[in-house]
C-alpha cells in the first residue's frame, strides 16, 4: 500500500534537474514490494526540518555516523508505508517533541537520493529521502534521544553556517521562503 507515497511524489514539482532525477529514481522504487526495506541498496526514508515559525528558527540534530548537522528523520519501521507517519514518529523519537505537525501543510518539500557510508552493521547504500517541514509550538521541550545526538535551535543564518551538505543548504533556503510566505 504505497498510494500515499505515490500521491505525495506525483504532487511534488522538483526545483532542479538533479532533483527531477532523484524524484524519478524514487518513483521507480515504488515498484518494489517494500521500498522501505533496509535490505535494498536504495530505499525510502523520510526526514524533516522542524521549525518554530514565531522565531523563524530551525532544529538541527548532530548525526555521528554522517559527522554532520542534519534534519531529523529516518527509516520506516516494519509495516509503515506512509512517509508522513514515518517522519512524525522519527521526529518525536529524536527530539522528544510531542506536538510536531506538518507546516504549513503536509506536502513534500524536497526529494534527495543520498549516499550513506558503510557501518559495522551495514554496507554502503543510498537513501531516497522524502523531506517535509514540521512545526512545534514548544521548542524548549526538545530533548535529544541520546547524548551523542545533540540538538540545536538555530536562526537560518546560523544554520547555513553550520550545515555542510549542499542538499540541506537548499532545503534551508526553501524553509526560508516558507517563513517569508507566512509573514
Amino acid at each position: 500500500m504505497q498510494h500515499e507515497t505515490v500521491r505525495l511524489l506525483t504532487a511534488y514539482h522538483p526545483a532542479t534537474t538533479a532533483e527531477t532525477t532523484d524524484k524519478e529514481r524514487t518513483l521507480a522504487l515504488l515498484d518494489q514490494s517494500d521500498p522501505w526495506s533496509r535490505d535494498m541498496p536504495v530505499h525510502l526514508t523520510a526526514s524533516a526540518l522542524i521549525v518554530h515559525p514565531p522565531t523563524r528558527r530551525v532544529l538541527l540534530r548532530w548525526h555521528a555516523r554522517m559527522q554532520a548537522w542534519l534534519q531529523v528523520g529516518g527509516h520506516g519501521d516494519p509495516g509503515e508505508r506512509d512517509p508522513l507517519d514515518v517522519v512524525l514518529r522519527e521526529a518525536r523519537e529524536e527530539t522528544g517533541l510531542d506536538d510536531v505537525t506538518p507546516w504549513p501543510d503536509s506536502a513534500v518539500r524536497q526529494v534527495a537520493v543520498l549516499p550513506v557510508p558503510a557501518s559495522a552493521t551495514e554496507p554502503a547504500h543510498e537513501h531516497a529521502d522524502l523531506r517535509f517541514v514540521l512545526a512545534t509550538a514548544t521548542p524548549e521541550a526538545a530533548r535529544p534521544e541520546k547524548p551523542t545526538a545533540e540538538l540545536r535551535w538555530l536562526t537560518l543564518p546560523e544554520a547555513f553556517d553550520l550545515v555542510t551538505e549542499p542538499n540541506l543548504t537548499e532545503f534551508l533556503t526553501r524553509v526560508g521562503e516558507l517563513f517569508d510566505q507566512e509573514r
